[in-house]
């Protein structure tokens, strides 16, 4: 972020709102995004979503379902980001907000109304809405950048996962659990897993991980509105777990932290980087997830970007900060570098972002995000994944890791 640039925030609006953001042309704190060379807008071809000089990006997000907190703090970032940014110094944008509710079919129709007044999404939360929106999004020609990492949306054109796939992050997990003397090899471990493509994705890792040293899993699949982990956790025990590991939301972690305190089951829990959110940290289990959950993300902690929190608690101040807020706002700065390229190239239109993001490679966001090393069918985008720990600091959680890539993960990305 530049010297003197001054962040303002926005309110993000529930569905059906229109959030407008302008500002000047900045950058994300050492980041390689947020302002080009600069294009003169009768210069540069256009097709949908841009209006004289200012750009409609679509926002899919969850602001009342399982992800309702993650997908309020992700907006925010977007909105945070795109405040005091342009692409090519030149083009304001405005996000188009909606929310699912994590349903698909409301996904489908909302998409289906914004479709053509924008010219990419900017954010779709989710990997069943992702899925569901598949066809269009090729049919569309819809540049998208998912607040999901599951592998089948590396097979969407034009899709983005923003760091590794589920299975390349558990494997990473389960290294450093390895590498801390937390797990050994022939161990049983028991996973907790969504239906569908994020948590099947998850457990595909736990399958790979295990079939290399000799573990045995235990799956227990759930609905992501099945809350209470009992029946799951107390299976767990009988069986003498040596490791909990969860592909799913912050409610089934709080359950099965108390379930696991409760059974005096003192095990680590490996979580997917959308187990955990800080509001875990006001419940009863709060030090028992300190003492005991350890999650692989592609998303830095916030005591790495102390610029960027200043920046979103003068925006937000009557929010806790968690990182979903610093993953909208990578997103934003990856957009901008798709949409930059796209620009300086004289191509905004569908088409022409779809080939700018095609043709981008070793994206760098300033250490927001894991590095990124291309889009490719069917690849994880990444390798690499943080570890991160419960604490009590800005966002509930502490970096006890950086970016670093598992034995297995290599084999894994595809």
């Amino acid at each position: 972020m530049r010297a003197g640039t001054r962040l303002r925030g926005a309110t993000v609006l529930a569905a059906a709102a229109v959030v407008a953001v302008s500002g000047c042309s900045t950058r994300a704190p050492e980041s390689s995004g947020g302002g080009g060379g600069g294009a003169e807008a009768e210069d540069v071809t256009t097709d949908v979503g841009v209006e004289g000089t200012t750009i409609s990006l679509g926002v899919l997000t969850d602001l009342t379902g399982v992800f309702a907190a993650l997908g309020q703090d992700i907006t925010n970032g977007n909105t945070l980001y795109w405040d005091e940014n342009q692409v090519c110094d030149t083009y304001d944008v405005e996000l188009v907000v909606q929310d699912t509710g994590y349903v698909p079919q409301t996904g489908v129709q909302l998409y289906s109304a914004m479709e053509p007044d924008v010219l990419a999404m900017q954010q779709t939360i989710g990997s069943p809405i992702n899925t569901a929106l598949a066809p269009e999004f090729e049919s569309d020609v819809m540049t998208n950048f998912s607040s999901a990492w599951a592998r089948t949306l590396t097979e969407i054109p034009g899709t983005g996962v923003l760091g590794a796939t589920y299975d390349v992050e558990l494997a990473n997990g389960y290294q450093y659990l390895f590498d801390q003397g937390l797990l050994a090899d022939g161990d049983t471990v028991g996973h907790i897993y969504f239906e569908g493509e994020y948590g099947e994705n998850g457990l595909a890792g736990s399958e790979a991980v295990a079939e290399a040293r000799g573990l045995t899993v235990i799956p227990a699949q759930i609905k992501s509105t099945d809350q209470d982990m009992s029946a799951q956790v107390t299976q767990f025990a009988a069986e003498g777990v040596d490791a909990i590991v969860l592909t799913t939301a912050p409610t089934q972690t709080a359950s099965a932290a108390a379930v696991a305190q409760a059974s005096g089951l003192d095990v680590p829990i490996l979580g997917s980087n959308p187990v955990f959110a800080p509001g875990l940290l006001q419940g009863p289990s709060a030090q028992w997830l300190k003492d005991h959950l350890y999650v692989a993300s592609p998303i830095t902690s916030w005591d790495t970007q102390p610029e960027l929190l200043e920046a979103y608690q003068a925006a937000y101040p009557n929010t806790t900060p968690s990182l979903g807020v610093v993953f909208g706002y990578a997103m934003g700065d990856v957009m901008n570098q798709v949409l930059d390229a796209a620009c300086e190239s004289g191509d905004l239109t569908r088409e022409g972002v779809q080939t700018a993001f095609g043709e981008l490679s070793d994206i760098d966001t300033g250490g927001l995000l894991v590095p990124i090393e291309a889009f490719e069918t069917g690849v994880s985008p990444s390798t690499q994944s943080f570890i991160l720990r419960p604490a009590d600091v800005p966002g509930g959680a502490e970096l006890v890791q950086d970016a670093f890539e598992g034995e297995l993960s290599a084999d894994l990305a595809g």
